[in-house]
C-alpha cells in the first residue's frame, strides 16, 4: 500500500526520517511492549533509570511512518522526566507533539504511551 506523506505534519515526517533514540539498552531497568495487531505494528521501548528519573531511553519499532514518529516522539516527551511524570505521558500528548495524526493513524500514538506504562511498569516490579 502506497502511504500518503501528505496527510503527515512535518514533525511528524521528520521523527520518521530521523528517528530519535532508536536502538535497544541491553541493560535496561525496565522494557514494555505493546503492540497493535490490527495493523501489524509493535514496539519496544527500554529505559534506563537513575534518581528516579529516565536517565535513557530506546525503542525498537515495527510498523508505519506513524508508528516510527510515534516512537521516536514518546522518547523525546519522556526523557529527563520522573517516573511519575513519564507515566502520565498519553496518546493525545504524543499525537499533539507532532503536530497531529490522521484520524485512521490516531492508533499509532497508542503504542508509544503504552510501551513507556509497560516500561514503566517492568522497572518498578524489578526494584
Amino acid at each position: 500500500m502506497h502511504c500518503n506523506y501528505s496527510e503527515f505534519s512535518d514533525i511528524v515526517i521528520e521523527h520518521f526520517m530521523s528517528p530519535r533514540n532508536a536502538g535497544a539498552i541491553p541493560d535496561a531497568d525496565g522494557e514494555g511492549r505493546y503492540g497493535d495487531y490490527a495493523c501489524g505494528d509493535s514496539l519496544t521501548l527500554y529505559i534506563k533509570v537513575e534518581d528516579n528519573r529516565i536517565k535513557d531511553i530506546k525503542f525498537l519499532a515495527f510498523g508505519c511512518v506513524a508508528a516510527i514518529a510515534s516512537s521516536s516522539m514518546t522518547t523525546e516527551l519522556a526523557m529527563g522526566k520522573t517516573i511519575e511524570e513519564a507515566s502520565k505521558i498519553t496518546e493525545d500528548d504524543i499525537a499533539s507533539a507532532l503536530g497531529g495524526l490522521p484520524e485512521n493513524k490516531i492508533h499509532c500514538s497508542l503504542l508509544g504511551a503504552g510501551a513507556l506504562k509497560n516500561a514503566i511498569q517492568d522497572y518498578l516490579d524489578k526494584k
